[in-house]
């Protein structure tokens, strides 16, 4: 017999009814306690279904934020040569084999001929003391009356640091390498470390020696640490521009651990008004440390900077 539309469409709509009703009755049979883990489930899956969905949009949202951070930051390297996701590379950062004492010595004797007498960095001797190796560096052989350059090879030797590193760190802090008058000051916060603008620098950190050693081994405390500090490779950071929280930041894509280190030590990005100025002052909202660290490393060591 012929089945019309409209008896098909009641067969249909019968049929629902009775799934319907078979549901209705399965329910009506569950106990109290079998109904909630039923509703229960259900929600469950809903919620991770969810859930996976929100996830899924984050990450879609966090790429495109990363991508145009990395844009931003491939514009500054090609305009400035200063790219703030990749200021330094891990390969020459920790290469501490880079440079011997001898040539710590004839860099330094290069660089500033025209210092004389003892207060240059050049001919600057201090009494070291010897220090037992720890899970962060090796053990350092101190020694009376050690040069400036003993002293810088050492410790790059002890800690893993590169040699070239902490020489372009005592320019940039203190200006230490090119000073033709170095004051008492210069030497007792000569890398900055523990030492505030604005006040005295931590007895356990001052002078040349706990200066130089104590920079290097912070560095490998803040590897060791990473969690405990702010800056993290192959993530979105947010860097502000200066300690003026008026005057903003980007979220940058650190590339590095080198990188991280950097921001961790000295914690702004220069803005662009610092990186068109080159070596000179910006505007209120500049900050100059991690631009003059890239600026001194790659203009004294530019082989080595180019195999980046």
């Amino acid at each position: 017999m012929k089945v019309t539309r409209h008896q098909s469409r009641r067969k249909h709509s019968s049929h629902r009814r009775k799934s319907g009703s078979f549901i209705v009755r399965k329910w009506r049979k569950l106990s109290f306690g079998r109904r909630i883990v039923w509703c229960s489930g259900s929600t469950v899956a809903v919620i991770l279904a969810m859930t996976l969905i929100m996830l899924g949009i984050r990450w879609v949202q966090y790429r495109a934020a990363v991508q145009q951070a990395q844009q931003r930051q491939e514009q500054f390297s090609t305009r400035y040569d200063f790219n703030p996701g990749e200021i330094f590379s891990d390969e020459e950062f920790f290469d501490s084999s880079s440079m011997t004492a001898s040539s710590v010595q004839r860099f330094l004797n290069a660089r500033n001929s025209a210092c004389q007498g003892s207060s240059c960095l050049k001919n600057y001797r201090q009494d070291t003391t010897d220090i037992a190796a720890d899970s962060l560096c090796k053990a350092f052989k101190g020694g009376k009356s050690q040069s400036a350059a003993t002293i810088i090879d050492g410790v790059a030797r002890s800690c893993g640091i590169n040699q070239k590193v902490l020489i372009t760190l005592l320019q940039k802090e203190q200006q230490l390498v090119s000073s033709t008058k170095p004051t008492a000051w210069q030497y007792k916060s000569a890398m900055g470390l523990s030492c505030p603008d604005d006040a005295s620098c931590d007895p356990k950190y001052a002078g040349f020696f706990k200066q130089v050693y104590g920079s290097a081994k912070r560095f490998k405390y803040y590897l060791a640490h990473a969690s405990e500090y702010s800056y993290h490779a192959g993530q979105l950071n947010y860097i502000a521009f200066s300690p003026t929280a008026s005057c903003g930041g980007t979220k940058v894509f650190i590339e590095n651990k080198a990188t991280a280190l950097l921001y961790i030590y000295t914690p702004y990005q220069p803005n662009a008004a610092a990186l068109k100025a080159v070596v000179g002052e910006g505007d209120s909202c500049s900050s100059y440390g991690n631009r003059n660290f890239s600026y001194i490393y790659k203009h004294w060591f530019p082989v080595t900077a180019a195999k980046r």
